[in-house]
């Protein structure tokens, strides 16, 4: 017993992120997370569709000159850049223009674990373990809290929209997973080039031409390194590195980093944008983080925890 216990806490000292890449993965958290307040703060003055626009165009240009396209079918990325532009950012920004705040916005978003979890099950055939349904009751009560509550911080269409943005997001994880990426900041870049004309083409149907063209006359210089950030930090940096981890530590060592999404978020929330954290959301926020961690790390500690045999 004692010696499988000694060759478990080895094979968790081995496969650990070294410091240096610890602090890589950190980083990417926090640009991740406080991105939900550099959102916020462009949509002050563009409509949210029209900043989404914004975001997938300046994604597109200038590195689609100097990242070669990927070599999945142009379906699917055609797939891809419309569940990720006009299905998850398209539905998050309206969200964030007036009926969530980003701290909540950035937690609940994160539901998309339990939809690509149900998808992958649905298209593999494997049946739901006893955890995941643990963890989603929990997940859940937490998301009721919020759905409950009316104190302007959230409405219902708010956190349906959120709610519509993790499950294109989920689509878009399993459509990628089909293309096998090999780079995916090339991928993402030229799922882009799809992601931009839906975009613009239904903020020209819902916000309108004269509010596009007053969106962007007013944006300020903060207005526009906000939307700049959107795309060099969030998309750059973020995947460059979250892609660079992943080629070389194991999934189930890198991907639980993500949980730290919602804390930066909620964090940064609070300090710049003055988001309130009454006890009723910090109860909601453990809730929804303690369904999230018991879905992704409840396999990597059953497998590595040591069974004690029965005599």
């Amino acid at each position: 017993m004692r010696v499988k216990a000694l060759s478990w806490l080895v094979s968790m000292q081995s496969s650990a992120l070294s410091w240096p890449h610890l602090l890589l993965a950190v980083a990417v958290m926090a640009v991740w997370g406080t991105n939900f307040v550099v959102i916020k703060i462009a949509l002050q003055h563009l409509p949210p569709l029209l900043l989404a626009t914004l975001r997938f165009a300046f994604v597109f240009f200038p590195l689609a000159l100097f990242l070669k396209r990927p070599a999945a079918p142009w379906s699917n990325l055609a797939a891809y850049g419309i569940l990720i532009g006009a299905g998850q950012f398209g539905l998050l920004f309206l969200a964030m223009k007036s009926d969530i705040t980003p701290g909540l916005a950035s937690l609940i978003v994160q539901t998309q674990i339990f939809f690509t979890i149900a998808f992958s099950m649905r298209l593999s055939g494997e049946r739901v373990r006893a955890y995941q349904l643990y963890a989603l009751a929990i997940a859940t009560a937490g998301l009721a809290i919020i759905f409950l509550r009316t104190d302007g911080s959230s409405t219902p269409l708010g956190i349906g929209l959120v709610l519509m943005a993790a499950l294109s997001w989920a689509g878009g994880n399993l459509v990628a997973r089909a293309g096998q990426p090999t780079n995916m900041l090339s991928y993402v870049v030229w799922a882009g080039l799809f992601s931009v004309p839906p975009l613009l083409l239904l903020s020209i149907i819902f916000e309108g031409w004269p509010a596009m063209v007053h969106g962007v006359s007013d944006a300020d210089a903060t207005t526009w390194a906000a939307v700049l950030w959107q795309s060099a930090g969030n998309t750059m940096f973020g995947y460059t590195a979250w892609g660079w981890l992943l080629a070389r530590y194991p999934a189930s060592i890198v991907t639980p980093m993500a949980l730290l999404v919602p804390v930066f978020g909620m964090g940064a929330s609070a300090l710049v944008l003055g988001e309130q954290m009454p006890a009723w959301k910090i109860v909601a926020t453990g809730l929804v983080m303690t369904g999230l961690a018991l879905n992704l790390l409840w396999p990597i500690i059953s497998k590595r925890t040591p069974r004690r045999r029965i005599q």
